[in-house]
């Protein structure tokens, strides 16, 4: 065996490997969207096909199906500069199963005081006198929060939520959300991804600080 070829065959190995741990990390995950130790296992695989393919192609001209790019920045706070290779989208007149795309955000906050935001809620939603029941709960003031604003998460930022870190995953799935389905789902159901669903990029948010 030349050195080459042992060199092709040690790469294919390490795919073997990475994809044996990616697999054993993936099972064994606690079920959040951004688990840093599958973002890892997934880099590593990720990368050890990149270099498989590469030297397969330098060595016999030929090409494997795994169509990525190689992943730079490896941390899990690399944000978008960690996007994933993906294969270009068809023309949607060629394509009879066009991918959904999934945005999905988490943002955490610190509530210094519930009364606090309580008030404020009372002040953004004035009470009606017709039967509306108050905002009683910091779940509740939230949601009122949120949909003064039409939805947006502006909406959020004021003195009475202290903002903490946060992040944003982009992942292409096969079936988009429907609220049938949400309706008979777990709590943490929307938040899965489900096996073949491919995350695409990641961006850690990370609140201010007072020098900037």
């Amino acid at each position: 065996m030349s050195d080459r070829t042992a060199e092709v065959e040690a790469a294919l190995e390490r795919v073997i490997e990475a994809a044996r741990t990616h697999l054993a990390v993936v099972a064994g995950r606690d079920g959040a969207p951004d688990d840093d130790a599958v973002w890892r296992a997934y880099v590593a695989l990720n990368n050890a096909a990149y270099d498989y393919d590469r030297l397969l192609s330098s060595l016999y001209d030929e090409v494997t199906p795994f169509d990525v790019e190689k992943i730079v920045d490896e941390s899990p706070d690399g944000g978008f500069a960690t996007t994933l290779g993906s294969t270009p989208l068809s023309p949607a007149e060629d394509d009879p199963h066009p991918r959904v795309v999934s945005v999905r955000q988490r943002r955490d906050y610190r509530v210094p005081s519930v009364a606090a935001l309580l008030r404020l809620v009372r002040e953004v939603r004035p009470e009606s006198g017709q039967g509306e029941e108050p905002v009683g709960s910091v779940g509740e003031a939230i949601i009122e929060l949120l949909e003064a604003g039409d939805g947006s998460l502006s909406m959020l930022d004021v003195p009475e939520l202290e903002p903490l870190d946060g992040v944003v995953m982009v992942a292409e799935v096969d079936v988009a959300l429907s609220a049938e389905v949400l309706d008979e789902s777990g709590a943490d159901e929307p938040f899965r991804l489900a096996p073949g669903e491919t995350v695409l990029a990641r961006l850690h948010e990370h609140p201010p600080t007072e020098e900037e």
